[in-house]
């Protein structure tokens, strides 16, 4: 092969490359923007929410005000607070200017870095639109401290979830324990009824529940929400199980020679190595018992004192619902604790769950 064929061949190789590079820069690109877009769109409901609970009120009823927390820009003059507002220019544009004196057919205007300059406009005040400023307030968020009694309820909730979180940890991990390291006569055909009690519609055991803790003189109190923490779930067993079978069993095995029983195994061998699959339990637990809002409703629907955030911020959203960023206010400050708990056991959380999904 000549070396103008050799040439002519790197050439088309190397076109090949360069092409097949644009071609997965602009797959990249295309990929971006649109996870992007559905990132943004997940999201949006949430800012929104967020956005609404720091603006003020007259905002919300306001014509023309933007969507973002603002208020209407003013300016003293005369020792007067006048408004700022947006007039037409000749090119499309508009400029602002300070409402000095305002008229039905012409109005004084002022140049707003320098009042002195004022110019008449001819029109109406009423057609020209307000301009605005960001401006955020936090005063929903101390007027629902106050009137949804937050500090009870959120002892209430802290409470409930940190007691239920508990009992679920503690008591899934010696079942998943006794069903991943001990042996025992139809072990096998025990999990897998446990496992397909997941798929029990909780509907179906409602009423024989409610029935049981009726007459055990339970309802009304915290004792339906705790107790069957304490007795342990199918899910959670079935996840720390996984877990604990990706351990190898030679360290129990060396454990055992240095006369370890099974107590010990469990506390000094199967649980340091099993933290990451135990928090994303813990945060599961968490943030399930913290949103419940069926079971505080059906046993505590008589006991204000004793309900938890989410039977309170029904109830105060259906009371103050006219009354626009009080509601929202109110969400966010029930969203808060779950969501900085997950960010701050997000490694854990994500990691337990994957390795959990491993076939053994």
């Amino acid at each position: 092969m000549s070396a103008a064929q050799e040439l002519s061949a790197e050439a088309i190789v190397a076109e090949r490359t360069e092409s097949r590079r644009r071609i997965s820069a602009r797959r990249r690109i295309l990929v971006t923007l649109a996870v992007a877009t559905l990132t943004f769109l997940f999201f949006a409901p949430l800012f929104n929410l967020a956005a609404t609970s720091v603006k003020d009120p007259d905002q919300v009823y306001a014509a023309g005000a933007p969507l973002y927390p603002a208020r209407p820009k003013q300016v003293e003059v005369d020792g007067k607070d006048r408004p700022v507002v947006l007039v037409p220019q000749a090119d499309g544009t508009f400029m602002e200017m300070v409402l000095v004196k305002p008229g039905r057919q012409e109005s004084v205007l002022a140049d707003p870095t320098d009042v002195s300059k004022t110019i008449v406009w001819q029109g109406s005040w009423r057609t020209l639109e307000n301009a605005w400023e960001f401006s955020a307030t936090l005063n929903n968020y101390g007027e629902v401290w106050r009137l949804l009694d937050y500090p009870r309820l959120l002892m209430n909730t802290i409470l409930i979830a940190v007691i239920g979180t508990i009992g679920t940890v503690v008591s899934c991990v010696l079942v998943a324990y006794g069903f991943a390291r001990l042996r025992f006569p139809g072990r096998g055909k025990l999990f897998q009824v446990m496992v397909a009690t997941i798929f029990i519609p909780g509907t179906v055991t409602l009423i024989p529940t409610y029935m049981l803790f009726l007459n055990l003189g339970w309802v009304n109190t915290w004792l339906p929400l705790l107790v069957p923490t304490f007795l342990a779930n199918a899910f959670d067993v079935f996840l720390i199980r996984q877990y604990m079978m990706t351990i190898p069993r030679e360290h129990d095995e060396a454990a055992q020679i240095e006369g370890a029983g099974p107590w010990q195994i469990l506390r000094d061998v199967i649980i340091p190595q099993s933290w990451p699959v135990i928090i994303a339990v813990t945060v599961f637990h968490f943030v399930y018992s913290w949103n419940d809002y069926f079971g505080p409703l059906i046993y505590l629907s008589t006991k204000p004192e004793l309900q938890t955030l989410g039977i309170g911020l029904s109830r105060f959203s259906d009371q103050y619902n006219a009354r626009v960023g009080f509601p929202e206010a109110a969400t966010i400050m029930t969203l808060a604790i779950p969501v900085v708990l997950f960010i701050l056991f997000q490694r854990y959380f994500v990691r337990g769950v994957v390795v959990t999904g491993v076939d053994k």
